[in-house]
């Protein structure tokens, strides 16, 4: 029990130690900014609009069901992600610790009353990116990557805020890769694409 105790001390420090170096040393006017309007889902909308407008035209029956399958991955990841794992640890946000907060970099109007770990905008944009990346990856080749660089930054955005520590973002980041990776794998066995839905992904 000593041994886990003084292990998770040290995993919390280093946590602290890159959360400061993320939200306090490597900032500039400049990508305040960027990092505001990324984690802003809002922002993000016309970009969801034009996805599955495109997946609806051009398959059918089988870009409903894609649809269907993306919005269980940011379910699931949200429910575990809040119910499991945020209740579960009961971390306190870097905003809200007493003895922390003096250190962080707040850009955003508001801490928030939840829970720290894991970060849901992390598992959300993860699950999305991964489910797009394993359904997509023989429809749009090489570009699919953008979605995990795009989730990428979004995890990102939320250290660099003030709202999450790096460990919560991982965390998220893990949680979405496991429930991307299931949905797009019962996804592609059922239904797949292939170039604009000829033949089924297998």
């Amino acid at each position: 029990m000593f041994f886990l105790a003084s292990f998770w001390h040290k995993l919390e420090l280093w946590d602290q130690w890159l959360f400061t170096l993320i939200n306090s040393d490597w900032t500039s006017s400049f990508l305040d900014p960027i990092m505001l309007f990324v984690r802003n889902p809002l922002h993000w909308a016309p970009l969801y609009l034009f996805i599955f407008v495109f997946v609806m035209m051009n398959f059918k029956a089988k870009g409903l069901w894609w649809a269907v399958f993306l919005l269980a991955t940011v379910a699931l990841t949200d429910m575990v992600g809040n119910y499991v794992f945020k209740h579960g640890f009961q971390r306190t946000r870097p905003c809200n610790d007493q003895d922390f907060a003096m250190h962080v970099r707040l850009l955003v109007d508001r801490c928030g009353a939840g829970y720290s770990f894991v970060s849901n905008h992390a598992a959300n944009h993860f699950g999305m990116a991964v489910f797009f990346f394993i359904t997509f990856r023989r429809v749009i080749g090489k570009w699919v990557w953008l979605g995990l660089v795009w989730a990428g930054l979004v995890a990102y955005s939320q250290v660099y805020v003030g709202l999450h520590y790096p460990l919560d973002v991982l965390g998220g980041a893990l949680l979405g890769v496991v429930f991307g990776i299931t949905t797009a794998t019962v996804f592609n066995k059922r239904f797949g694409f292939g170039i604009f839905g000829n033949q089924p992904v297998l």
